[in-house]
């Protein structure tokens, strides 16, 4: 997609980590970003520091998300670009030993339930919302309207102890992409998902110096964390790229995470 002086893109969960790089990438790239963000203080902050614009917006409410779609178009009109960061989970063993009991307990069906659908529900809401949005669009070079980005993770294909729900979920994001893209391609509105590896997001960095030093050795290579720069840089690559369709692509440093 070229992108012109009028490209405009929605960026959820763009006030901290992934999604404040991607904000941060995209404006540098002359985008017109506004951020989805629950943290309206340090939205506000970085949306100012872009030139862009905030929403509070919670993408578990889809009224909230519509809203925000509208508040976001009538800034800086249809976006053509959205990338899609944000996520709620929760994190448990599918059967684990109670320790106050001595017995066993189940990773609920409804925490199951509630991550879900603040991970692969929420992804197919915002796609969807935002797809229907570009596709009213005047089409650009090969007849594209749009590209939306999404995120799942490593854990979509080797989740570890834990991760039950998230790494499930995930890997129905990564289900997302090339449905959405065969869905939408008479449309010209592309779909590709990024799976990150170990990331220095804000709270990866809240673990101890020397978790975090076992984790970069880790890395094949580079022997690193990988930086929301490096993920940011991919989000316009794949902005820029028309061919990348349908896609799940690992940015990890070649890690395959163990059971633990």
């Amino acid at each position: 997609m070229i992108i012109t002086e009028g490209t405009s893109a929605v960026v959820t969960g763009g006030a901290s980590g992934l999604g404040r790089a991607s904000a941060e990438a995209l404006a540098a790239a002359g985008v017109k970003v506004t951020i989805f963000d629950l943290n309206e203080e340090v939205g506000q902050q970085v949306a100012e520091q872009i030139g862009g614009h905030f929403v509070k917006v919670n993408i578990l409410d889809e009224a909230a998300v519509v809203a925000g779609f509208e508040s976001a178009r009538a800034k800086f009109g249809q976006e053509r670009i959205l990338v899609h960061c944000a996520v709620v989970t929760r994190g448990g063993k599918t059967v684990a030993r109670d320790k106050e009991t001595g017995g066993f307990k189940r990773f609920s069906t409804e925490d199951f339930e509630f991550s879900i659908l603040g991970i692969l529900v929420a992804s197919y809401r915002l796609a969807s919302l935002s797809a229907l949005g570009m596709a009213a669009l005047e089409p650009l070079e090969d007849g594209e309207r749009g590209v939306i980005t999404l995120t799942a993770s490593a854990a979509a294909q080797d989740a570890q102890v834990g991760q039950v729900a998230y790494g499930s979920g995930k890997a129905g994001v990564n289900g997302l992409a090339l449905p959405i893209a065969r869905d939408l391609m008479d449309l010209g509105i592309r779909c590709n998902s990024i799976m990150p590896g170990i990331f220095a997001t804000p709270p990866m960095l809240g673990v101890p110096p020397k978790v975090l030093e076992v984790l970069a050795a880790s890395v094949p290579f580079p022997k690193r964390l990988g930086k929301p720069s490096e993920f940011g840089s991919l989000v316009v690559e794949l902005v820029r790229n028309s061919y990348f369709n349908g896609q799940n692509i690992r940015l990890d440093g070649a890690i395959r995470m163990p059971p633990r």
